[in-house]
């Protein structure tokens, strides 16, 4: 049976794991800079970001990343910054367990929105996300400078 649950110490090194399968998919998979001890010390520590996690047999088979961020013109929002399941679990309703968790805790938090971002190529999670009702803009271009 697949459950879902706040991420806990420990987790770190199965998303990070995971994070890295994200990245491959993403065709960038040098860009992974971070390490699962980063990872711990911001998710547990720092409290930077927050996940959950999707777990079978005691094995986390995806995950969701998110931390709370602002709109000058809405408010507090959350941000969506991963969001994964393995390749063997998907199709299986373990993406809309997440997803759909990750929309309860914006909204627990009274959060004015959730957003993310999706590769433009990426039509399987484009095709998830507009079965789940939501609104994909692509009028804006992303802007970002790097310091590592």
């Amino acid at each position: 049976m697949i459950s879902i649950r706040k991420a806990k110490p420990g987790d770190e090194l199965e998303i990070f794991a995971l994070i890295n399968e994200l990245a491959l998919y993403e065709k960038e998979p040098d860009e992974v800079t971070n390490t699962a001890t980063e990872l711990r010390k911001h998710l547990f520590e720092e409290h930077l970001c927050d996940a959950i996690v999707a777990i079978e047999n005691q094995k986390i088979i995806g995950f969701a990343l998110f931390y709370i961020s602002y709109s000058t013109w809405k408010g507090k929002c959350l941000y969506l910054e991963d969001f994964y399941v393995r390749q063997e679990y998907r199709k299986l309703g373990v993406g809309s367990m997440l997803f759909e968790e990750t929309i309860k805790i914006a909204k627990s938090i009274k959060a004015k929105r959730l957003d993310w971002l999706v590769l433009d190529w990426n039509d399987i999670a484009i095709n998830f996300y507009r079965k789940h009702g939501t609104t994909l803009d692509n009028s804006w271009i992303n802007g970002r400078i790097s310091f590592d």
